[in-house]
């Protein structure tokens, strides 16, 4: 069954999607508010998508349920993430990027985007796409399994480009665990955007700005 969303359009006819996962706790409500901010007049018409995650509980929450990609089980980075979840959660992805396509939005004009948990989604599923995005956004996030899931990408993924931006004063997901994986990205062929910010788990205006600059260069290029 397909995931509840919250959808924008940004005129008729929608000629790109944009799918865009929340972070742990939050719904497909999150980051709707960031579209008038980001979206640019001259752009094509934009279909944006916002899913809301599973409710399931989540350990390192004394078992609380909320809205949640996977489930977190520890704070070590290279483990953390529940491997079940992440593979259901991908599979969810898939399903809301065949319904675009059967809504007429190729795959090379869309594009999946992420924060935090949202973001590790969007890399876990990147890494497997045998028909490349038109490009992957990753913010204040990291990828699960780091370097021995970038080592198994499908060698048609990195034909994706990466914007990856992350705050230096990141408490819930430290800046260097986004610099690696990053790095990661790179060492096996993406090529990475990345950015710093000097902010904490959150989006910042010149962030809006610099996903906007990247993002006209795949919506105009």
């Amino acid at each position: 069954m397909l995931l509840e969303c919250v959808e924008q359009e940004t005129g008729p006819a929608p000629e790109w999607t944009v799918l865009w996962l929340h972070g742990l706790g939050a719904d497909g409500h999150d980051f709707a508010p960031i579209v008038p901010e980001l979206v640019r007049r001259h752009w094509p018409a934009l279909r944006f998508v916002f899913p809301h995650a599973p409710v399931r509980p989540v350990t390192i929450n004394n078992g609380m349920r909320m809205r949640a990609w996977y489930d977190i089980t520890g704070m070590d980075f290279a483990t953390r993430a529940d491997a079940e979840g992440v593979e259901q959660s991908v599979e969810q992805v898939e399903a809301l990027v065949a319904r675009e396509v059967e809504r007429g939005i190729a795959p090379s004009r869309l594009l999946l985007a992420g924060f935090s948990q949202g973001g590790a989604i969007t890399l876990a599923a990147g890494l497997r796409r045998r028909q490349p995005l038109a490009g992957l956004i990753a913010l204040s996030t990291y990828l699960p399994g780091g370097e021995a899931a970038a080592s198994r990408r499908d060698p048609n993924a990195v034909a994706q480009p990466v914007f990856f931006a992350h705050g230096d004063g990141d408490p819930v997901i430290p800046v260097q665990y986004g610099l690696a994986s990053a790095q990661a990205l790179e060492r096996v062929g993406f090529e990475v955007e990345w950015h710093r910010y000097p902010m904490a788990h959150q989006v910042c205006a010149q962030e809006i700005a610099d996903l906007g600059d990247w993002l006209e260069r795949r919506l105009l290029g």
